[in-house]
């Protein structure tokens, strides 16, 4: 019912602008005026709703080129609050980063971020500090797209 209301009202607004078209064609003729381009209504909305759509896939685009970002950044939030834990129950953080997965298959890629490099793991040598780096999408230490953290 739906479908057959749009379209009974596409057709009687495609009859409007072709009458409105003859009209200003005999005006053109009559008065030697150069044609105006006329566009239908129906191709009206479909610029409009062109023009509307491209903020919204550009802003798509965007998340999804930062969804490996947003993914890893949720790692290290998870890996600190193991190595919290960690460090809550034995009062010094593991030596190595592959400790916290204790034998958990949920866990298994934990030490892996989004870009499928390993996670940098430096401790301090009293094992009370640590810093957590990311090579970022270019799998190079130091530099621009590095994403880092300390306790």
């Amino acid at each position: 019912m739906h479908s057959l209301i749009v379209d009974i009202l596409e057709l009687y607004s495609d009859i409007k602008h072709w009458f409105k078209v003859r009209k200003r064609r005999k005006f053109e003729k009559e008065n030697k005026l150069p044609k105006k381009r006329m566009i239908s209504p129906m191709n009206k909305i479909g610029i409009v709703i062109l023009i509307i759509s491209i903020p919204f896939l550009f802003l798509r685009f965007n998340r999804f080129r930062n969804q490996n970002f947003a993914s890893t950044l949720d790692k290290i939030i998870e890996i600190k609050l193991l190595l919290e834990a960690e460090k809550k129950h034995f009062d010094f953080y593991p030596k190595e980063l592959k400790t916290i997965i204790r034998n958990n298959p949920l866990r298994k890629n934990i030490t892996l971020d989004a870009w499928k490099n390993e996670f940098i793991y430096k401790i301090s040598k009293d094992s009370l500090n640590y810093k957590l780096i990311s090579l970022g999408k270019d799998g190079k230490l130091n530099t621009s797209d590095d994403i880092s953290v300390t306790n």
